[in-house]
């Protein structure tokens, strides 16, 4: 169990690191980006890597 766990956070450490070092045309999608992975950690990841990674510039 402590293996998911640490999978878990490190993913969740890795998307936060993304989204904040990525680059975005809007100064405002960074931020809602980062509200959206800290306050609903899974559903925010995944969306991040559906949806986010494609408005990077």
């Amino acid at each position: 169990m402590f293996g998911l766990g640490a999978i878990g956070l490190i993913i969740y450490v890795f998307t936060i690191f993304d989204v904040v070092s990525g680059k975005f045309t809007n100064p405002n999608d960074k931020l809602i980006w980062v509200v959206i992975v800290v306050l609903v950690p899974l559903v925010g990841a995944i969306l991040w890597f559906l949806i986010g990674r494609g408005k990077r510039i």
